[in-house]
C-alpha cells in the first residue's frame, strides 16, 4: 500500500493544562545556593533534591541512622580508594564508629602494605615491564608472603595476618595504613584473592595453600558481618568484579540461614557504572525494597565529602 502527501492535522490535537500534570522536576527539589558559613551540612542540605542529590542524601541518612542503630557499616574496599590517598580518611572513620569491618582484595593489602612500609605505593607499570622489573619489590613480595604464611598457619585469615605483622614490625607509616588501624581498634578486615592476579603471587615465597586457606577463612569472616546487617548498609567503593561477585554469595549464604537483609542499604560509590557492582550489589541485595543506590563520581572526591557529611551529623557542637 502506497501513502499519500497527506500532511497531519494539528488543530485537533488534545491538551490540558499544565498545573494537572505530574512533574518529575519541581522547584521545591531545586538545589539552594550555598550561604558562607554554613559548611558541610549547609552544602548537603542545599543539594538539589533529584538524582544523585537525591541518591548522596539517602546514603547520609542510610549511615548516620546505622551508626546511631549500631546496624552496622561494611565497606568493600578496591585497590584504587588507597592509592588515590584515602586511607586517613577511612582510617578517621573507622576511629568514629563508622566502619564495623571492612573487605578489600590482593591489590588493596599491597597498596595499604607499601604505604605502611615505604609512604608510597603504585608503580609505573609501563615503564617497569619492559625491563621484568614489575611486581618485584624485594620486601613487598617476601614480608607479605611470609605474614600470610606465617599468620594462616597460626589459623588467622589473611587480613588478621597482614594486621598482625604490621603490628610486630611497628614500620614508619603504620599511622597511613587501613590494616595497621584495623588491627589496633579491632575491626574486622578481610582480604578476598584471586591467585595469579597479584604480583606478590608471582614469588618464590608464595604458597597457595596460604592463600586459599586463607582467603577462605577470609570469606566466612565476611558473610559473618553481611550477615549481620539486617538494617545496615554496604558499601562497594571501587571493586567492579571481585568484591561485588563476593557480596552477592555473602548476602546469598545469609539469607540460606534465615537472615532478614530486607532493609540493608547497599551503595556503589565508583568513577564508571559497571555491570556487577549495578547488579549484584545495587539491584539484586535490595530487589523489592528501593535501598540499593549508585553515585558516579572519583573517589577522591566523593569519599571524602560522604565523610564530611557524616560528621557533621553526627558530631554537631
Amino acid at each position: 500500500m502506497k501513502f499519500p502527501y497527506e500532511e497531519f492535522r494539528f488543530d485537533e490535537v488534545r491538551t490540558y493544562p499544565l498545573k494537572s500534570r505530574h512533574s518529575k522536576s519541581r522547584l521545591d527539589d531545586f538545589a539552594r545556593p550555598f550561604q558562607r558559613g554554613t559548611g558541610i551540612s549547609g552544602f548537603v542540605d542545599g543539594l538539589p533534591k533529584l538524582l544523585a542529590g537525591k541518591d548522596f542524601r539517602q546514603v547520609v541518612d542510610a549511615l548516620v541512622c546505622a551508626h546511631a542503630e549500631n546496624a552496622g557499616i561494611v565497606w568493600g574496599i578496591g585497590a584504587h580508594v588507597i592509592k588515590t590517598g584515602l586511607s586517613p580518611t577511612v582510617i578517621d572513620l573507622m576511629e568514629r564508629g563508622f566502619v564495623s569491618a571492612i573487605a578489600t582484595n590482593g591489590a588493596g593489602m599491597i597498596h595499604d602494605f607499601e604505604i605502611a612500609l615505604s609512604g608510597a605505593t603504585s608503580e609505573d607499570v609501563n615503564e617497569s615491564l619492559e625491563h621484568g622489573r614489575f611486581g618485584m619489590a624485594d620486601e613487598t613480595g617476601r614480608l607479605l608472603n611470609q605474614a600470610i604464611n606465617d599468620g594462616v598457619n597460626a589459623g588467622l585469615g589473611i587480613g588478621q595476618a597482614v594486621g598482625k605483622f604490621l603490628d610486630s614490625i611497628a614500620p614508619p607509616h603504620a599511622d597511613a595504613s587501613i590494616f595497621a588501624a584495623a588491627h589496633r581498634l579491632k575491626v574486622p578486615v578481610t582480604v578476598h584473592v584471586a591467585i595469579g592476579t597479584d604480583v606478590i603471587h608471582m614469588h618464590p615465597q608464595v604458597e597457595g595453600a596460604a592463600l586459599g586457606k586463607g582467603s577462605l577463612c577470609d570469606f566466612r569472616y565476611f558473610v559473618s558481618s553481611v550477615a549481620r546487617l539486617g538494617r545496615g548498609v554496604y558499601l562497594n567503593c571501587g571493586s567492579a568484579v571481585l568484591l561485588p561477585e563476593v557480596f552477592l554469595k555473602a548476602v546469598a549464604l545469609a539469607r540460606n540461614r534465615g537472615m532478614d537483609l530486607h532493609e540493608l542499604t547497599t551503595v556503589n560509590l565508583d568513577f564508571i557504572r559497571h555491570y556487577r557492582p549495578q547488579t549484584n550489589v545495587v539491584e539484586r541485595p535490595t530487589m523489592g525494597s528501593n535501598r540499593g543506590v549508585s553515585i558516579v563520581g572519583h573517589h577522591e572526591l566523593l569519599i571524602p565529602l560522604l565523610a564530611a557529611a557524616l560528621i557533621e551529623r553526627v558530631e554537631k557542637p
